[in-house]
């Protein structure tokens, strides 16, 4: 990234307090031009709960202040709870932080330096919000920028995914349970920060326990899903994501609902903006959102609504790697999704391969007990630290799986959205779920997963209300497997991998499963978009990535990324651990030492499903000079053929010294997963 340090304003930076209408106060950082002092302008907001004064800043220190020396008062607040704001958090998308944001716009909008119109934006949470907010239709808000969120709490979040549990339902509410067990800083705070962090020590909960409570699509996920409602939006929506990230589908079901100016992207990036995107190419985002906030939040006539609507990076093929520095491949538009460039082709399955379309080929029943370990080459459900957590080699997984394979293609083939499988099954259990890969298969054999989808096949006519399989009955259903961009060179095959299970990335059913798939009445339908297709893209689409200059961090222990997989032989256990330690890091602004240290561990014994266990461990650390406070975190879930079971404990302390400690265990019935 060009870092740029001569911006055509001068900017100013200062901490605020933005008093809410209940009285609570939110703490920010505003960077604004020094001339808004006498010429106001526009004012965006990214809301957030994770940390201003240390964990983000470096990030803020990128963007913000690019933002403002272009034109713009750039506010990062901390959600109420988080951080040096007042109060507590409980959950995410609360209708009380819905009020807040609100509250937050009209304040900047009435402030000297503002004129009064204002936009959002966000990666992740922030996105989510945006969205949210955007379908409250605050006065001042004239436009979003949303990357990597979506619309669907339920149907496409870190939960659940086709109504199966995702383990990153627990790696984020152990997330969230570690960073709502952090202490405000006395330097800003004072002597309240004691008491304001005992009170969310106390009262923030364990939001892992309120997620398992709804196992199915209820009003506690419609709350803040704008899929309810697509018309409650009526800003433009800049949606953005990219295809090793978790949200990428999202995107395309905005282009394709909304109806207001939206402009969508999706690149090659993990859970990252993407001026920071990783895998690369990064591109010059930062310009393309001043150019997003100049047409729609001061009405210059730029152009920026011009050319597609929806770009995507199509990608070549690469041998399969956990981790990847660039992703080759072009930048393609699609006028509109859906987009008429894309064909929506079937294609027949058989014994073992994919046939060609509208060939008919008789085949026998084939069945499938997929072993546990099928899953653990799957990499995470979001990529939120790229390496090494992409999928490795899937003929890894593909010994457990049913696996039909196209002949060695006679041309190139390239895909655009999401792939249909259209298939006849029965199974022997009342729960069951059906894990589909597709992979670009090289002639040395090897297979990169392109994309996948997971249904838990009680969910097969709808998430609200799961039906129970009755054994034996054959059951048409539809799985659609996630958006993909991907070019599949002559000589190499398609590959379409099943397997019963899925673990660790999906939590699996209640015992093992025998499932039967009838080929012959089965169908691949592939999103193909011929290569032909003129793109009708100036190259290069974007700049280079530009940024201001990041403040200064010294990384006074090294952290530690860690993937490992093990598996032992004598007793059969196996597991996945992954460790995510930031080390320790001093931040130089205001001289805060700060340490983050995270680890994951999923484990099972042999093909015993009562055995699944995740266990996550969290310790964050703030101190400066004679002053610390740690948090520790412990969460554990297992589950019996009935029940989930979860266990968790929090521990604040003061130096050396305890001073807090809760521990909770629940049992939560299973409904259908």
């Amino acid at each position: 990234m060009r870092e740029v340090s001569e911006l055509p304003l001068e900017t100013k930076q200062e901490e605020i307090w933005i008093p809410l209408s209940d009285g609570t106060r939110l703490s920010g950082r505003l960077w604004r031009p020094v001339s808004s002092d006498t010429e106001p302008v526009p004012a965006v907001l990214e809301l957030i709960p994770y940390r201003l004064r240390d964990l983000t800043s470096i990030r803020d220190s990128i963007h913000h202040p690019y933002m403002a020396g272009h034109g713009y008062a750039c506010a990062r607040v901390d959600l109420r709870g988080s951080g040096e704001s007042d109060g507590v958090l409980t959950d995410e998308y609360l209708e009380q932080e819905f009020c807040d944001a609100e509250d937050v716009l009209a304040w900047l909008a009435a402030q000297p330096w503002c004129s009064g119109s204002t936009g959002m934006m966000g990666i992740s949470w922030g996105g989510f919000n945006a969205l949210q907010v955007a379908a409250r239709r605050p006065e001042s808000l004239g436009a979003i920028a949303a990357v990597c969120s979506a619309d669907d709490r339920y149907a496409d979040d870190v939960h659940y995914m086709g109504g199966c549990l995702l383990s990153d339902n627990l790696s984020w509410a152990s997330t969230m349970f570690a960073y709502n067990s952090c202490p405000p800083d006395p330097a800003v705070v004072g002597d309240r920060w004691e008491e304001m962090w005992r009170q969310r020590l106390d009262e923030s909960g364990l939001w892992l326990d309120t997620w398992l409570q709804h196992q199915r699509r209820d009003d506690y996920w419609r709350h803040g899903s704008i899929c309810e409602d697509f018309s409650d939006v009526t800003c433009p929506v800049l949606a953005v994501s990219g295809w090793a990230d978790g949200y990428s589908n999202a995107v395309y079901r905005l282009m394709e609902n909304l109806d207001v100016p939206r402009r969508g992207l999706i690149g090659p990036w993990s859970h990252k903006y993407p001026h920071l995107g990783k895998p690369g190419p990064a591109i010059g985002f930062l310009q393309e959102l001043v150019r997003w906030w100049d047409r729609w939040l001061k009405d210059v006539d730029n152009g920026v609504m011009d050319g597609p609507m929806l770009c995507t990076w199509m990608q070549e093929s690469m041998p399969p790697s956990t981790s990847y520095e660039d992703r080759p491949g072009r930048w393609v538009g699609e006028p509109s999704w859906p987009s008429p460039h894309v064909h929506r082709t079937r294609f027949p399955l058989a014994q073992n391969t994919i046939g060609r379309p509208g060939e008919e080929h008789p085949s026998p029943p084939l069945t499938l007990c997929s072993p546990l370990s099928v899953g653990q080459y799957g990499g995470k459900w979001c990529s939120y630290n790229a390496p090494p957590d992409l999928p490795y080699d899937q003929r890894e997984e593909d010994g457990g799986s049913l696996v039909f394979d196209t002949e060695p293609l006679r041309e190139r083939s390239e895909i655009l959205g999401g792939p249909l499988l259209d298939v006849c099954v029965e199974v022997d259990r009342p729960v069951a779920m059906l894990a589909a890969r597709l992979s670009d298969v090289s002639p040395e054999g090897q297979a990169t997963r392109v994309t996948y989808g997971l249904l838990n096949l009680t969910h097969r006519d709808g998430h609200g209300e799961p039906e129970p399989l009755e054994p034996g009955k054959r059951y048409q259903v539809q799985l659609r497997l996630n958006g993909a961009a991907q070019a599949f060179p002559e000589g190499h095959r398609i590959r379409l991998a099943l397997s019963t299970s899925y673990w660790p990335l999906a939590w699996p059913p209640p015992e093992p499963v025998r499932l039967t798939v009838h080929p012959s009445q089965s169908q691949l339908e592939l999103p193909l978009r011929p290569p032909e297709e003129a793109d009708e893209l100036p190259t290069p689409l974007f700049g280079e990535p530009e940024g201001a200059p990041p403040i200064s961090a010294k990384q006074i222990t090294p952290g530690e990324q860690r993937w490992q997989v093990s598996r032992d032989l004598a007793d059969y256990r196996s597991s996945l651990e992954v460790v995510k330690d930031l080390g320790l890091v001093h931040f130089e602004e205001n001289e805060l030492d700060c340490r983050r240290r995270a680890v994951e561990r999923y484990s099972w014994v042999g093909e015993d499903f009562n055995s699944v266990r995740g266990e996550t461990d969290w310790t964050m650390g703030f101190s400066r000079g004679d002053w610390s406070a740690t948090a520790k975190t412990r969460t554990t879930l297992t589950s019996t053929p009935h029940e989930f079971v979860l266990h968790a404990e929090l521990d604040g302390y003061i130096g050396e010294q305890r001073v807090f400690s809760k521990n909770w265990d629940r049992r939560i019935p299973r409904d259908h997963v």
